[in-house]
């Protein structure tokens, strides 16, 4: 009697093989050959099919459940799987590919398949807001307005985000907070508040460099109303994960958060914009989330995380512009 085939399902998002030199469903059907797997393909057709189509794998105890997209698409499938007994694997095909980039999964979908077939499994927190799940980022202000301009665009990338994030500057005013996180309370009159479990939103915009996506925490950052001069620092910081070095930027850590604005708006999630009430409830699910990742990290990625130590070694001896 033959022993039982280790089920694998694949959730693709329809637009993720445009311009891929082999198709994507071949690239899996070779990676989980049918005589030593149970490979099951499915598409997604609309919004929230993806958590459909998960749940149901989830159910007929699916071992593996690749998500095949970007933030959207991965942030819906790893949403049903939060506390079962499949793993994830993350093959990233989107603009920012924040969660993928977080766990320094390959942007390359041989390489990330790869990752999957080798086995090493990390298991991460992930975060509700109001009842909706998020596993990188969730922010309100400056950040959610961005997110909703980019929302539109055509072709997405870091020149897009930071083209975005000045036209917005050009018209945001910024807001007061009131912020609970754990058992304090404080005001803030600030440009944004992001709540991160991971330390980017995506395309290695690193807006909590320090943030941990296995510590049961959040690193929530609070940027103060800036001036034009500050922009370009920020940038550099943001893309250089050295963005808490900077004087208009504040960092706090803690399990649950309670931002209080002035009126509903839109916050987002992983990247999504979406509208919210004017009290959001942010906590994280420690240990949540079962996730193929690398045994190592990049040796570039290495090389980029030393330099960040040794240059907030050396922050007090920077020019002031760069602090």
């Amino acid at each position: 009697m033959s022993e039982a085939r280790e089920k694998v399902q694949a959730i693709i998002n329809p637009i993720s093989g445009v311009g891929s030199k082999r198709k994507i469903p071949e690239m899996i059907q070779d990676e989980f050959p049918i005589d030593q797997y149970e490979l099951k393909i499915s598409f997604t057709e609309y919004a929230g099919h993806a958590s459909e189509l998960t749940r149901q794998a989830i159910a007929e105890d699916t071992h593996i459940v690749l998500a095949v997209g970007g933030d959207g698409t991965i942030n819906e499938v790893a949403q049903s799987m939060i506390h079962s007994d499949a793993t994830l694997g993350i093959i990233p095909k989107g603009s920012g590919n924040g969660l993928a980039r977080e766990l320094h999964i390959p942007m390359d979908v041989k390489k990330a398949l790869d990752v999957v077939q080798k086995g090493h499994i990390t298991t991460i927190d992930s975060c509700k807001a109001n009842g909706r799940v998020f596993f990188t980022t969730c922010g309100v202000g400056f950040d959610a307005a961005v997110s909703q301009k980019f929302a539109y665009e055509k072709h997405r990338g870091s020149l897009t985000y930071l083209k975005n994030t000045v036209e917005e500057y050009l018209s945001y005013k910024p807001q007061v907070y009131e912020l609970l996180i754990d058992d304090t309370i404080r005001e803030e009159k600030a440009f944004l508040v992001a709540c991160a479990n991971a330390s980017q939103y995506g395309n290695n915009a690193f807006i909590a460099p320090l943030a941990n996506i296995e510590d049961g925490q959040m690193d929530i950052t609070i940027l103060s109303p800036f001036t034009p001069l500050d922009i370009a620092p920020l940038s550099i910081q943001l893309f250089t994960k050295q963005l808490d070095r900077n004087s208009k930027i504040k960092t706090l850590k803690g399990k649950e958060v309670t931002i209080i604005r002035q009126e509903p708006g839109i916050m987002h999630l992983d990247g999504e914009p979406v509208e919210a009430e004017a009290e959001i409830r942010i906590s994280v699910v420690p240990s949540s989330l079962k996730v193929f990742t690398p045994t190592e990290i990049p040796f570039t990625e290495e090389v980029y995380n030393f330099f960040g130590q040794v240059t907030r070694f050396f922050d007090n001896r920077l020019p002031y512009i760069f602090r």
